[in-house]
Protein backbone atom coordinates (compact mmCIF):
# COMPACT_ATOMS: atom_id res chain seq x y z
CA UNK A 1 0.00 0.00 0.00
CA UNK A 2 1.28 3.46 -0.85
CA UNK A 3 -0.43 6.71 0.01
CA UNK A 4 0.25 9.15 -2.83
CA UNK A 5 -0.78 12.70 -1.88
CA UNK A 6 -1.56 15.19 -4.60
CA UNK A 7 -0.43 18.81 -4.54
CA UNK A 8 -3.96 20.06 -5.11
CA UNK A 9 -4.97 18.58 -1.75
CA UNK A 10 -3.04 21.31 0.08
CA UNK A 11 -3.05 25.07 0.26
CA UNK A 12 0.13 25.41 2.34
CA UNK A 13 2.24 22.38 1.36
CA UNK A 14 4.02 21.24 -1.78
CA UNK A 15 4.56 17.50 -2.05
CA UNK A 16 6.99 15.66 -4.33
CA UNK A 17 7.34 11.90 -4.59
CA UNK A 18 10.42 10.38 -6.20
CA UNK A 19 9.90 7.99 -9.10
CA UNK A 20 10.45 4.79 -7.11
CA UNK A 21 8.09 6.07 -4.37
CA UNK A 22 10.62 5.45 -1.59
CA UNK A 23 11.21 9.15 -0.81
CA UNK A 24 8.57 11.80 -0.19
CA UNK A 25 9.60 15.45 0.01
CA UNK A 26 7.17 17.70 1.89
CA UNK A 27 7.74 21.44 1.52
CA UNK A 28 6.10 24.07 3.69
CA UNK A 29 4.79 26.32 0.93
CA UNK A 30 4.11 29.91 1.90
CA UNK A 31 7.41 31.33 0.63
CA UNK A 32 6.09 34.88 0.40
CA UNK A 33 5.60 34.72 4.21
CA UNK A 34 8.82 32.75 4.89
CA UNK A 35 6.54 29.73 5.41
CA UNK A 36 5.03 31.27 8.53
CA UNK A 37 2.57 28.97 10.27
CA UNK A 38 -1.16 29.60 10.08
CA UNK A 39 -4.08 27.41 11.14
CA UNK A 40 -4.42 25.78 7.74
CA UNK A 41 -0.74 24.81 7.65
CA UNK A 42 -1.00 23.24 11.11
CA UNK A 43 -4.07 21.30 10.02
CA UNK A 44 -2.48 20.13 6.76
CA UNK A 45 0.86 19.11 8.28
CA UNK A 46 -0.91 17.08 10.98
CA UNK A 47 -3.30 15.44 8.53
CA UNK A 48 -0.56 14.57 6.03
CA UNK A 49 1.74 12.91 8.56
CA UNK A 50 -1.15 11.00 10.14
CA UNK A 51 -2.17 9.65 6.73
CA UNK A 52 1.41 8.61 6.03
CA UNK A 53 1.02 6.00 8.79
CA UNK A 54 -0.61 3.81 6.14
CA UNK A 55 2.05 4.37 3.48
CA UNK A 56 4.25 1.25 3.28
CA UNK A 57 6.23 2.12 0.16
CA UNK A 58 7.78 5.34 1.41
CA UNK A 59 11.04 4.83 3.31
CA UNK A 60 12.04 8.44 4.05
CA UNK A 61 10.14 11.72 4.35
CA UNK A 62 12.12 14.95 3.94
CA UNK A 63 10.46 17.99 5.54
CA UNK A 64 11.68 21.33 4.17
CA UNK A 65 10.52 24.83 3.35
CA UNK A 66 10.26 26.58 -0.01
CA UNK A 67 12.13 29.84 -0.51
CA UNK A 68 14.55 31.57 1.82
CA UNK A 69 13.51 29.95 5.10
CA UNK A 70 12.41 26.66 6.57
CA UNK A 71 9.72 28.35 8.67
CA UNK A 72 9.54 31.78 10.33
CA UNK A 73 7.21 30.64 13.12
CA UNK A 74 3.66 31.83 13.71
CA UNK A 75 2.19 34.22 11.16
CA UNK A 76 1.20 37.22 13.27
CA UNK A 77 0.38 39.54 10.36
CA UNK A 78 -1.93 37.90 7.85
CA UNK A 79 -3.78 34.67 7.21
CA UNK A 80 -4.63 34.27 3.54
CA UNK A 81 -6.07 30.76 4.04
CA UNK A 82 -8.40 31.16 7.05
CA UNK A 83 -10.41 28.22 8.31
CA UNK A 84 -14.15 28.47 8.82
CA UNK A 85 -15.38 29.71 12.18
CA UNK A 86 -15.19 26.91 14.77
CA UNK A 87 -18.39 25.08 15.56
CA UNK A 88 -18.48 25.60 19.31
CA UNK A 89 -15.96 25.54 22.13
CA UNK A 90 -14.86 21.93 21.61
CA UNK A 91 -13.73 22.68 18.07
CA UNK A 92 -12.08 25.88 19.30
CA UNK A 93 -10.10 23.80 21.81
CA UNK A 94 -9.25 21.26 19.10
CA UNK A 95 -7.84 24.04 16.95
CA UNK A 96 -5.74 25.27 19.85
CA UNK A 97 -4.01 21.87 19.71
CA UNK A 98 -3.39 21.84 15.94
CA UNK A 99 0.31 22.73 16.24
CA UNK A 100 0.93 20.17 18.97
CA UNK A 101 -1.04 17.60 16.96
CA UNK A 102 1.13 18.27 13.90
CA UNK A 103 4.37 18.01 15.91
CA UNK A 104 3.22 14.73 17.45
CA UNK A 105 2.21 13.38 14.02
CA UNK A 106 5.70 14.14 12.68
CA UNK A 107 7.38 12.64 15.75
CA UNK A 108 5.28 9.46 15.66
CA UNK A 109 5.31 8.99 11.89
CA UNK A 110 6.05 5.35 11.06
CA UNK A 111 8.41 6.55 8.30
CA UNK A 112 11.89 7.90 9.07
CA UNK A 113 11.94 11.70 8.78
CA UNK A 114 14.70 14.17 7.88
CA UNK A 115 14.37 17.95 8.33
CA UNK A 116 16.08 20.19 5.78
CA UNK A 117 16.66 23.52 7.55
CA UNK A 118 17.71 26.78 5.90
CA UNK A 119 17.16 30.45 6.71
CA UNK A 120 14.93 30.84 9.74
CA UNK A 121 13.51 28.00 11.84
CA UNK A 122 11.65 29.88 14.55
CA UNK A 123 8.99 28.94 17.08
CA UNK A 124 6.66 26.35 15.64
CA UNK A 125 9.00 25.83 12.70
CA UNK A 126 11.81 24.87 15.08
CA UNK A 127 9.40 22.58 16.93
CA UNK A 128 8.52 20.75 13.70
CA UNK A 129 12.18 20.43 12.70
CA UNK A 130 13.12 18.95 16.08
CA UNK A 131 10.17 16.55 15.80
CA UNK A 132 11.95 14.89 12.86
CA UNK A 133 14.28 11.95 13.43
CA UNK A 134 17.25 13.67 11.75
CA UNK A 135 18.03 17.33 11.08
CA UNK A 136 20.42 18.73 8.50
CA UNK A 137 20.94 22.51 8.54
CA UNK A 138 22.76 25.21 6.67
CA UNK A 139 25.63 26.73 8.66
CA UNK A 140 23.95 30.13 8.58
CA UNK A 141 20.44 28.91 9.42
CA UNK A 142 18.97 30.57 12.52
CA UNK A 143 17.03 28.50 15.04
CA UNK A 144 15.21 29.95 18.02
CA UNK A 145 12.06 29.94 20.14
CA UNK A 146 10.71 33.51 20.55
CA UNK A 147 7.68 32.59 22.69
CA UNK A 148 8.96 34.01 26.01
CA UNK A 149 9.80 37.32 24.32
CA UNK A 150 6.21 37.39 23.04
CA UNK A 151 4.85 36.87 26.55
CA UNK A 152 3.76 33.25 26.28
CA UNK A 153 5.17 29.84 27.28
CA UNK A 154 6.54 27.41 24.73
CA UNK A 155 3.86 24.79 24.05
CA UNK A 156 3.32 21.95 21.54
CA UNK A 157 5.17 19.59 23.95
CA UNK A 158 8.36 21.21 22.65
CA UNK A 159 10.21 21.55 25.97
CA UNK A 160 10.35 17.85 26.93
CA UNK A 161 11.27 17.04 23.32
CA UNK A 162 14.17 19.51 23.51
CA UNK A 163 15.29 18.17 26.88
CA UNK A 164 15.38 14.68 25.41
CA UNK A 165 17.48 15.83 22.46
CA UNK A 166 20.00 18.26 24.00
CA UNK A 167 19.59 18.08 27.80
CA UNK A 168 18.04 20.32 30.43
CA UNK A 169 20.74 23.02 30.52
CA UNK A 170 20.80 23.78 26.79
CA UNK A 171 17.02 23.48 26.53
CA UNK A 172 16.63 26.03 29.33
CA UNK A 173 19.04 28.36 27.56
CA UNK A 174 17.15 28.10 24.28
CA UNK A 175 13.65 28.45 25.71
CA UNK A 176 13.98 30.84 28.66
CA UNK A 177 16.51 33.19 27.07
CA UNK A 178 15.10 32.91 23.53
CA UNK A 179 18.68 32.25 22.43
CA UNK A 180 19.23 32.53 18.69
CA UNK A 181 21.69 29.94 17.45
CA UNK A 182 23.17 29.26 14.04
CA UNK A 183 23.06 25.94 12.28
CA UNK A 184 26.71 25.47 13.20
CA UNK A 185 26.03 26.09 16.90
CA UNK A 186 22.99 23.82 16.71
CA UNK A 187 25.32 21.08 15.44
CA UNK A 188 27.75 21.73 18.30
CA UNK A 189 24.87 21.45 20.79
CA UNK A 190 23.55 18.25 19.22
CA UNK A 191 20.33 19.85 18.00
CA UNK A 192 21.08 19.07 14.35
CA UNK A 193 22.99 16.09 12.97
CA UNK A 194 24.96 17.94 10.30
CA UNK A 195 25.59 21.59 9.40
CA UNK A 196 26.97 22.51 5.98
CA UNK A 197 27.35 25.60 3.78
CA UNK A 198 23.98 26.62 2.35
CA UNK A 199 24.95 25.66 -1.21
CA UNK A 200 25.72 22.11 -0.03
CA UNK A 201 22.49 21.59 1.91
CA UNK A 202 20.63 19.56 -0.72
CA UNK A 203 23.61 17.28 -1.29
CA UNK A 204 23.96 16.71 2.45
CA UNK A 205 20.26 15.87 2.82
CA UNK A 206 20.52 13.47 -0.11
CA UNK A 207 23.46 11.71 1.59
CA UNK A 208 21.36 11.13 4.71
CA UNK A 209 18.47 9.86 2.60
CA UNK A 210 20.76 7.49 0.70
CA UNK A 211 22.26 6.15 3.94
CA UNK A 212 18.78 5.39 5.27
CA UNK A 213 17.63 3.76 2.04
CA UNK A 214 20.71 1.53 2.06
CA UNK A 215 19.68 -0.03 5.39
CA UNK A 216 17.15 -2.87 5.84
CA UNK A 217 13.67 -1.35 5.96
CA UNK A 218 12.19 -3.48 8.73
CA UNK A 219 15.21 -3.12 11.02
CA UNK A 220 15.16 0.67 10.60
CA UNK A 221 11.43 0.80 11.33
CA UNK A 222 11.63 -1.41 14.41
CA UNK A 223 14.56 0.55 15.81
CA UNK A 224 12.85 3.88 15.15
CA UNK A 225 9.83 2.71 17.13
CA UNK A 226 12.14 1.55 19.95
CA UNK A 227 13.61 5.04 20.19
CA UNK A 228 10.09 6.47 20.20
CA UNK A 229 9.15 4.22 23.12
CA UNK A 230 12.30 5.08 25.09
CA UNK A 231 11.75 8.81 24.56
CA UNK A 232 8.41 8.61 26.35
CA UNK A 233 10.28 8.11 29.62
CA UNK A 234 11.91 11.50 29.07
CA UNK A 235 8.68 13.26 28.14
CA UNK A 236 6.79 12.20 31.27
CA UNK A 237 6.02 15.10 33.56
CA UNK A 238 3.51 16.58 35.98
CA UNK A 239 0.61 17.49 33.71
CA UNK A 240 -1.00 19.38 36.59
CA UNK A 241 1.42 22.20 35.74
CA UNK A 242 -1.18 23.16 33.14
CA UNK A 243 -4.13 23.15 35.57
CA UNK A 244 -4.14 26.91 36.15
CA UNK A 245 -4.06 27.61 32.42
CA UNK A 246 -6.93 25.24 31.81
CA UNK A 247 -8.98 26.80 34.61
CA UNK A 248 -8.45 30.30 33.23
CA UNK A 249 -9.32 29.22 29.70
CA UNK A 250 -12.36 27.23 30.79
CA UNK A 251 -13.73 30.07 32.90
CA UNK A 252 -13.46 32.39 29.90
CA UNK A 253 -16.04 30.40 27.90
CA UNK A 254 -19.61 31.80 27.86
CA UNK A 255 -21.11 28.46 28.92
CA UNK A 256 -18.90 28.22 31.99
CA UNK A 257 -19.54 31.84 32.96
CA UNK A 258 -23.29 31.26 32.70
CA UNK A 259 -23.09 28.11 34.81
CA UNK A 260 -20.98 29.83 37.47
CA UNK A 261 -23.50 32.69 37.70
CA UNK A 262 -26.57 30.39 37.76
CA UNK A 263 -28.20 29.73 41.14
CA UNK A 264 -27.14 26.52 42.83
CA UNK A 265 -29.84 23.88 42.73
CA UNK A 266 -29.97 21.22 45.44
CA UNK A 267 -29.66 17.66 44.30
CA UNK A 268 -27.02 18.47 41.64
Amino acid sequence: MSYVPEDDEFATLRVEREADERVLRVHLHRPERRNAVNDRMMLEVGDLFLRLQQDFRTRVVVLGGDGASFCAGADRKTDDQPLDEPNGERERRFRAHLGRRAARAIEECEITTVARVQGHAAGGGAVWAVSCDFRVAADDALLWYPEIELGMPLTWAATPRLIGEIGMARARQLVLLCERISGRTAFDWGLVHEAVPADELDAAVDRWVARLLDLPDLAVHMTKTQFRAYSRNVSLGDVSEADADQIVLARATPETQARIRAPFRRGQ
